[in-house]
């Protein structure tokens, strides 16, 4: 069964940094994609990027290129993405996810206010 643990999140303020991680289990995950969405409030989710199975490649939403970034430590079973400038529109909740197989996270909650 896939289990997905993000931790991380919290207040922050405009200019500001997050490191958000995400523990996973359940599923062999070296060999699974990686992917990151996250959902302001009142907005549909948003996918933020993606990473592949060996860390090698990563793609991100033109919203936060530049500013994010991911990496994973497939000894370690997880999966971390590093904010950087943070805008208040970053506000959301971020959702790790695991493409194969399929499975989310519960989420956690990063707030950009002054």
């Amino acid at each position: 069964q896939v289990q997905l643990v993000e931790s991380g999140g919290e207040l922050v303020q405009p200019g500001g940094s997050l490191r958000l991680s995400c523990v996973a289990s359940g599923f062999t995950f070296s060999n699974s994609v990686m992917l990151w969405y996250r959902q302001a409030p009142g907005k549909e989710r948003e996918w933020v990027g993606t990473i592949g199975a060996d860390g090698d490649l990563a793609n991100y939403a033109d919203s936060v290129k530049g500013r994010f970034t991911m990496s994973r430590d497939n000894g370690k079973n997880s999966f971390d993405l590093q904010m950087n400038n943070l805008k208040p529109e970053d506000t959301a909740v971020y959702f790790c996810r695991a493409l194969t197989p399929d499975g989310w996270g519960q989420g956690t909650q990063g707030t950009v206010s002054s």
